[in-house]
């Protein structure tokens, strides 16, 4: 596996404690295209991400059940924190988190 530390995946601060517990495994990203592949591993502070996969999903597809799921109270406060740039397109990423050795 190899991994990849000049690309790091980044999270809102509220939610890493989260990530790192295991407790939230998907984030949804506004971007132009995927800036991540499913199998590679991501530098998170510390410790890594593993994605899991990546899929295009569109607006309708971002449930009230999908933004608890990612770490947030809903819809409208996921789409405050992954809505900003110029991406359009919606992706869906689940990963797992690995501890430092």
């Amino acid at each position: 596996m190899r991994v990849i530390l000049d690309t790091p995946m980044t999270f809102t601060k509220r939610l890493r404690g989260r990530i790192r517990s295991g407790e939230i495994t998907t984030t949804v990203r506004f971007w132009v295209s995927p800036r991540v592949t499913a199998g590679r591993r991501y530098q998170m502070e510390e410790g890594l991400i593993e994605v899991d996969s990546v899929e295009p999903i569109g607006l309708p597809d971002i449930t009230p059940q999908l933004a608890r799921e990612s770490g947030f109270l809903g819809v409208i406060d996921l789409l405050k924190v992954a809505q900003h740039g110029k991406g359009q397109n919606i992706y869906l990423i689940r990963f797992h988190y690995i501890p430092p050795k």
